[in-house]
């Protein structure tokens, strides 16, 4: 894999930190602004919210910009959200950081993503998606959790702080590496932005857009509200919610690691298996989630079958829009924010159900079913070369 993936990879860990990292801050930000957990999830719906708006737009607004130019000014704008976010002491202040970091990380990901596909070979899309998610998998490894123990050391603030401060090296990188000119498809012609927008008429892509965004809502619904499950139902230390995040990132690049190997060729696999274990493993966690052992067991298990699957699932996304070389990045990103958006304001809803904070897991198995009752009986299509169609 080439070098400029990699860096590009670390903006994504920068970015997937801000993403994920408020599943260990809720309940301090919820205090600290004197707003309820639920009122403090929908941060993450309103980042998600931004990138599914964003990602289109400035994809298509930056479609004829220099990669480098594009990537580098996202970043910084990213860092810049975050700096006046941890300056703020109200909610609404920092709700609004969230939709302005969200569009500058939905084009980021749009520009990075086309990139990525255009830096290997036409059958290797999906290893290096697997890269680029690998920025992602880390961040839930060791930036979240990092980032939650900063925040119960010094305060939610301080979090903010560390992400601004993880975006200059990425941005160095980006300057360093990417190439200074305009792209070479420019000069050998791309398509025009309407015969790109389409291919969203396509019932092929818009279906494994659609089974991206169910799959990435379970998984958001699950981990957005994931503290409140370790510290309430399994009685451990806040330092604990640091642990499962952990597991989770880790299984998390288990299963993006593996996707990477095979979604390129053989999808169908992932899919078949992947899925009824991912349906399975939610209510699964729901019900032993008072037992410490099997609830961090399950939270592994989890994050490798989410990712292994979503991961799958977008790739496919990144293939069916082939003939939008310049947009099918924000396609990608458009199906993974959607179900960004959807999982957690489901699971704060759950969250009033009898389940209690059990209800976002259940709202998880749920989301998923919905994907399989989909998914299965198209699965030839879904996973087939271009000459296939859906089914009408």
């Amino acid at each position: 894999m080439p070098l400029p993936l990699y860096l590009l990879a670390l903006a994504v860990f920068a970015m997937g930190t801000s993403e994920f990292m408020l599943a260990g801050l809720l309940p301090d930000i919820a205090s600290d602004l004197h707003v309820t957990v639920g009122t403090a999830g929908t941060l993450t719906s309103a980042f998600a919210v931004g990138m599914i708006g964003g990602a289109p737009l400035v994809a298509a607004l930056a479609r004829t910009w220099p990669r480098r130019s594009s990537l580098l000014g996202f970043v910084l704008v990213f860092a810049a959200a975050h700096a006046v976010g941890a300056l703020t002491t109200g909610f609404p202040v920092l709700f609004a950081t969230r939709v302005v970091a969200a569009l500058a990380n939905a084009g980021f990901l749009a520009v990075a993503l086309t990139a990525a596909a255009t830096l290997v070979g036409p059958d290797r899309k999906g290893r290096a998606l697997a890269v680029l998610l690998s920025g992602t998998t880390v961040a839930t490894i060791a930036g979240v959790p990092g980032g939650s123990v900063l925040g119960t050391v010094l305060g939610w603030r301080a979090t903010f702080w560390a992400v601004a401060a993880l975006c200059l090296p990425a941005a160095l990188g980006i300057l360093k590496a990417v190439p200074k000119g305009r792209d070479e498809d420019e000069a050998t012609g791309r398509p025009a932005l309407r015969a790109e927008l389409a291919q969203l008429a396509r019932p092929r892509l818009l279906l494994v857009m659609l089974l991206g965004a169910l799959v990435n809502a379970a998984t958001f619904a699950s981990l957005t509200f994931l503290a409140p499950v370790v510290t309430d139902t399994a009685g451990l230390g806040e330092l604990w919610i640091s642990v499962a995040l952990v597991l989770f990132g880790a299984g998390s690049f288990v299963g993006v690691t593996v996707a990477g190997r095979l979604s390129d060729r053989r999808p169908g696999p992932v899919i078949a298996v992947g899925g009824p274990l991912l349906l399975l493993g939610w209510p699964a966690l729901a019900m032993l989630a008072d037992e410490p052992v099997a609830l961090f067991i399950l939270v592994f298990v989890q994050g490798a079958l989410s990712f292994a699957l979503g991961g799958t699932l977008i790739t496919r996304v990144l293939y069916e829009a082939d003939r939008a070389p310049t947009m099918a990045g924000s396609y990608a990103t458009a199906a993974l924010n959607v179900g960004a958006a959807v999982g957690p304001a489901v699971a704060a809803a759950a969250l009033g159900t009898r389940a209690g904070t059990l209800g976002p897991l259940w709202a998880g198995g749920l989301l998923v079913a919905v994907a399989l009752l989909i998914a299965f009986p198209l699965l030839t299509a879904i996973t087939a070369g271009r000459s296939a169609e859906v089914p009408r």
